[in-house]
């Protein structure tokens, strides 16, 4: 039992795994990023309900012994070595963190790597994997986890305080007349609009990145657009997050989140149809009531919502 602890408090050191109450996400900072390897993935995200909880905490790719396993984004080295029979490298990207094992590390620790630099070699091994080899992913921000996945889609960043937002996008989807624009995700008015403003809980003056609708929690969350649900996280700030790829029409390249909910109906790698229950409005992560944060993006860009919605 002593030995049992005292890996999982080197884990908890190395990989800076300490529970630290966060007081803002990062996740509207998320580097894009490239695969690590380049083969499917095997075992999708499912983080815990509570930090030591049981899930699975990253994702892993399927591989083969000896790949080469590239950095998803630039960052510095901080860790490149063993860990309780694991060779592991971990890439510090700023904000956010990535982890990869079980890797023999060509890098070490201080080295600054680049987007799709080489950083390892695959390892054979993997627990989560018995009948193949694969690499585990990992995306920490502070003590939460992320779906490493959300590193692939369309980058998604705040604007500074100068910034003008996009103007209205029109047929945005291939599926909407420029008429139609996006549906509603949910019953209720506007308690909070796209903008700078002082966050009611955290008191910091910074752009709110997405509109919000008051509406009781459990009322129905539906999507905006057809699409495929792409990540589905837990964070410090937005709670329950979910992510929707609706592909690229003549307005450009959409993505919906869906923020704060109690739960959602669906699972990643959905279709989902325009106007579908995708799950419920909620209170989860930084929120002083039952609300929907809706936020938009169209060629990566973040947009106001207001500017594509009926």
């Amino acid at each position: 039992m002593k030995t049992t602890l005292r890996v999982a408090s080197a884990f908890a050191i190395v990989l800076g795994l300490v529970c630290v109450p966060a007081t803002a996400s990062a996740a509207s900072d998320l580097p894009s990023g490239v695969r690590p390897v380049q083969g499917p993935v095997i075992t999708r995200f499912d983080p815990p309900g509570v930090t030591w909880g049981a899930g699975h905490r990253g994702v892993d790719l399927q591989g083969s012994p000896g790949e080469t396993v590239v950095a998803s984004a630039d960052g510095t080295v901080t860790f490149a070595g063993v860990l309780a029979g694991r060779g592991v490298v971990v890439v510090d990207h700023g904000v956010v963190r990535t982890t990869y094992e079980p890797v023999a590390a060509t890098v070490t620790v201080g080295g600054v790597v680049g987007r799709g630099q080489p950083i390892g070699r695959l390892l054979a091994g993997h627990a989560s994997c018995p009948a193949t080899t694969c690499l585990h992913w990992g995306l920490r921000e502070g003590d939460t986890y992320l779906d490493p996945l959300l590193l692939l889609g369309a980058a998604i960043r705040l604007l500074p305080a100068s910034a003008t937002p996009a103007g209205r996008t029109a047929a945005i989807s291939g599926a909407l007349a420029p008429a139609e624009g996006l549906m509603r995700p949910t019953i209720g008015q506007v308690t909070s609009p796209y903008g700078m403003r002082r966050h009611p809980i955290t008191g910091v003056w910074k752009l709110h990145d997405g509109t919000d609708f008051g509406a009781p929690c459990g009322s129905p969350i539906r999507a905006a657009a057809s699409g495929t649900v792409v990540a589905i996280t837990f964070t410090s700030a937005w709670g329950n997050r979910l992510v929707i790829d609706h592909g690229s029409g003549a307005g450009g390249h959409l993505v919906t989140a869906y923020n704060h909910a109690q739960g959602y109906a669906v699972a990643v790698g959905d279709h989902v149809s325009a106007g579908r229950v995708i799950g419920a409005v909620g209170s989860t992560g930084l929120a002083t009531g039952c609300h929907l944060h809706f936020q938009t993006w169209v060629d990566g860009r973040l947009v106001d919502p207001m500017t594509v919605l009926p």
